[in-house]
């Protein structure tokens, strides 16, 4: 079987996967999750014991999480492609340096207001959880805008792995009301609007919106869970 990834919505990290697949240009199936349903799936515990996203069930049937893993196992498939780099090569080492920042410090600057986005309407708890992740994640948009001051792309001559994950985390601080990037951080702004520019983000947007989406890789549409049950007893 081809590759499937399962994503989650609202807004999920796994949205850079998605990016990244696309960008991979080689045949793959998606699988949507909603992040906020009451009731988990029995079926999706068995391919994510923890239930989060992203998840990419390998060819071989078995799963693959976290996604810093996720999106070197997928540039690591045609290198040529430039997504990802050798191991040991000095480009290797730059990708993963950013790569963990973003799945650490930056991704986690957010906690405190996705746990205030599911709280009830007013809860007290919410402002200050809001107010921590803005002062959380002031110094990570910062550290980026400086970052790309002098280059095109996060990690390299061209878009790789990284600038894909960016793109899905970068957006929270818009997306839960926190910053104006474009007034707070322009620099920045300025770079994430030329990746929202790219075939590959519109096609990201439209699957997570439920729309009509076009892709420019080898998207060979969804799986249901009961589909995957299916395999996963194979």
């Amino acid at each position: 079987m081809e590759p499937v990834l399962f994503y989650g919505v609202p807004h999920g990290c796994s949205f850079g996967s998605i990016v990244a697949l696309e960008w991979l240009g080689q045949p793959y199936c998606l699988s949507r999750i909603d992040m906020l349903a009451k009731a988990k799936s029995n079926i999706y515990a068995r391919v994510n014991s923890k239930q989060q996203t992203p998840t990419l069930l390998l060819e071989d049937g078995k799963p693959l999480s976290e996604s810093f893993a996720i999106l070197q196992n997928i540039a690591a498939r045609d290198l040529n492609r430039k997504l990802g780099f050798a191991q040991g090569t000095e480009a290797h080492d730059r990708l993963n340096q950013m790569l963990a920042y973003l799945h650490t410090s930056f991704h986690s600057a957010f906690a405190p207001a996705w746990t205030a986005f599911k709280l009830k309407d007013g809860d007290p708890a919410i402002k200050m959880l809001r107010d921590l992740a803005r002062e959380k994640a002031v110094e990570g948009y910062a550290y980026l805008q400086s970052h790309l001051a002098d280059r095109q792309w996060l990690a390299g001559d061209s878009k790789t792995i990284a600038d894909a994950y960016l793109i899905g985390i970068a957006r929270w601080g818009e997306d839960l009301q926190l910053f104006d990037l474009k007034r707070e951080y322009p620099g920045l702004h300025g770079y994430l609007q030329k990746l929202e520019a790219d075939k590959a983000v519109i096609f990201a947007h439209a699957i997570e919106d439920g729309q009509p989406a076009i892709t420019t890789g080898q998207f060979l549409g969804h799986v249901e869970l009961d589909e995957i049950e299916t395999c996963l007893a194979a």
